[in-house]
């Protein structure tokens, strides 16, 4: 048998194979295998018991003739893998000593895992949308979590093998751009670009005409007039625009750039602005939008939206009254250039949770669209995610009340952190002790967001992401440190010294081989659902299932194949720490 990238994976296909053999178990039968009580099992089937109910067979006797099947597979070695039958007509399977051995020994790296997890999305073209901010606002502590939760998805779906695309699909062209407009001329106020403070002073001037256009109807026409203007290419308000659109990109990738983010394409609702009426034309001929008070219109009877105020329906609306775009028409027009363009098979947008209604309607309205048009319709998820709160359980603001800035944010962190690694190892140089507390400082952060499920709020504290104790960023990075330690004192690279390296022997040698065997379902579930947090739980019970091995067997001992496999766990551990990190977004580091 094969040392499997995917033991559970594998087995399932088996198991597939081998129910053909058994007619009772009918087509229904689930061959889906779950995490067991490693005291018994690794894995377990239980699709058996369902299928004999069905079946009205006695489910021990149906296990049974499975397993029996199973073993008749091409392949199948049961030296590797012990399979039993339990209970009422569970099937539990027990990966063996040498199977944890030949699996430590063939997947040793980055390289290799990756090699092995390409086959759960190779072939298939995704374009991921994020962080996608709007323009002319400082980013704030709210952006924190598309800039850590989209490149963290993003680096999982290419580790996993597909052609990806990064795509920044910034707010560009919205209403907010005629207000700004408005508020500029009435100001006379002259942008510079090389000031430091211009973003501050446009969001400034954008909130004065905010507030002037909710207060006067006559500036509010005034506003939209400038963006009649701006959209039907008036060359005063485009140069306007493009200075701003300037200004906020260059501040954005500042921010960017101190988390590692890179964007492969920045087509914000701008870019679509030639591209709009095409989906205007396509609806109407469908027979998918009509006008209604003025605006252009799609109704959806079997999921309908009600006002908040009263139980009245609502429309997707795909044009204004006035005639300009907004954000469904925008995106309508992306998710067919991204299909057309891109030939993309799937497209994930990471947003905030209060836009789960616009994309519910979009993804209805982009369906009945291509399925009108005979166009192939990507995969569309949409993966959303919660709310940062402060110490009183309301979104996390400023003592004036305003959102905390997101470069304040990461300077207080890295601030801290270079404190706290001051404390730690005063002798460190200090050029060293700064760069260790930037990369703990952002990854603090980056870690407390992405170790919470994103679809939960969770309460900010500078306490506990700082902390080297708990699931936590510095306790991870720290973990990975000790390993990479033992290497140092035998003035070995990490990886050397495995040579006559034997199988895992003891009850904390093989725990910890299991471990790390499990980072592939940890892979596979947080693919499947987009949510890292599954990823970051895993590496916490690496680093304890490693703490408890460490503190049982001694690596460096006299027995050359002990000492040879203790090191072949140990580089595993750091490798698969690293790797798993690196897929957060994370920099491991060498000491601390």
């Amino acid at each position: 048998m094969s040392v499997w990238f995917n033991p559970a994976r594998e087995i399932e296909a088996l198991l597939r194979q081998a129910a053909e053999a058994v007619p009772t178990l009918g087509k229904g039968f689930n061959p889906e295998l779950k995490p067991s009580d490693p005291r018994h099992a690794d894995f377990q089937a239980n699709g058996v018991l369902a299928a004999a109910k069905a079946a009205k067979a006695n489910p021990r006797a149906l296990a049974t003739s499975l397993v029996e099947a199973l073993r008749q597979q091409a392949g199948w070695d049961e030296t590797l893998v012990q399979v039993e039958v339990a209970g009422p007509g569970f099937i539990n399977f027990k990966l063996t000593p040498a199977a944890l051995g030949a699996w430590l020994r063939e997947y040793r790296d980055e390289s290799k895992w990756r090699a092995g997890a390409a086959r759960l999305m190779g072939g298939q073209k995704v374009i991921i949308d994020y962080p996608s901010p709007n323009t002319a606002k400082q980013m704030h502590v709210g952006h924190l979590r598309p800039i850590v939760i989209g490149e963290a998805v993003a680096r999982l779906i290419a580790f996993c093998g597909a052609d990806l695309i990064r795509d920044n699909h910034i707010g560009d062209w919205g209403t907010n751009f005629g207000i700004l407009i408005l508020a500029i001329r009435r100001a006379k106020f002259v942008l510079d670009p090389q000031s430091p403070e211009v973003l501050e002073d446009l969001e400034r001037l954008y909130k004065e005409g905010s507030a002037a256009t909710k207060a006067d109807p006559a500036l509010l026409e005034a506003a939209r007039a400038e963006l009649a203007k701006l959209q039907s290419g008036d060359p005063e308000n485009l140069a306007l625009w493009e200075q701003i659109v300037a200004v906020s990109n260059a501040a954005c990738q500042r921010i960017y750039d101190q988390f590692g983010l890179k964007t492969d394409y920045i087509l914000g609702e701008s870019f679509y602005r030639d591209k709009v009426e095409q989906v205007y034309t396509e609806l109407q001929q469908c027979g998918l939008a009509e006008e209604s008070e003025g605006a252009l219109v799609v109704w959806h009877d079997e999921e309908p939206r009600f006002s908040r105020q009263a139980e009245t329906k609502l429309p997707f609306i795909v044009r204004k009254k006035d005639g300009s775009s907004n954000y469904a028409s925008t995106d309508l027009a992306t998710l067919l250039y991204r299909t057309q363009h891109f030939k993309a098979t799937e497209i994930v947008y990471v947003t905030d949770g209060r836009q789960q209604d616009h994309f519910q309607q979009l993804f209805l309205t982009g369906k009945k669209w291509f399925q009108a048009t005979q166009r192939t319709l990507p995969r569309l998820r949409h993966v959303w995610f919660g709310t940062i709160l402060g110490s009183d359980g309301k979104a996390i603001k400023t003592k004036s009340g305003d959102p905390v800035r997101l470069q304040a944010l990461i300077d207080e962190a890295t601030q801290r952190a270079f404190e706290s690694v001051t404390n730690k190892s005063p002798d460190l140089p200090e050029v060293e002790r700064q760069h260790i507390a930037k990369t703990i400082g952002v990854a603090a952060l980056r870690y407390a967001d992405l170790s919470s499920n994103r679809t939960m709020d969770y309460s900010f504290s500078w306490e506990k992401l700082l902390s080297f104790e708990g699931n936590t960023a510095p306790y991870l990075l720290y973990a990975n440190v000790r390993v990479r330690s033992i290497f140092r004192k035998l003035n070995l690279a990490v990886g050397q010294g495995e040579t006559g390296a034997s199988d895992p022997t003891t009850p904390t040698e093989i725990a910890l081989a299991r471990k790390l065997l499990a980072f592939t379902a940890a892979l596979d579930q947080a693919l499947e659902e987009l949510r890292p947090h599954h990823l970051c739980t895993y590496l916490h019970e690496l680093a304890s299932a490693y703490g408890a091995f460490y503190a049982a067997d001694n690596v460096i001992v006299d027995e050359p194949d002990v000492q040879a496999r203790r090191l072949m766990l140990c580089a595993r551990t750091s490798a698969i720490m690293e790797t798993g990190l690196r897929l957060l977004g994370i920099e491991p580091l060498e000491r601390m």
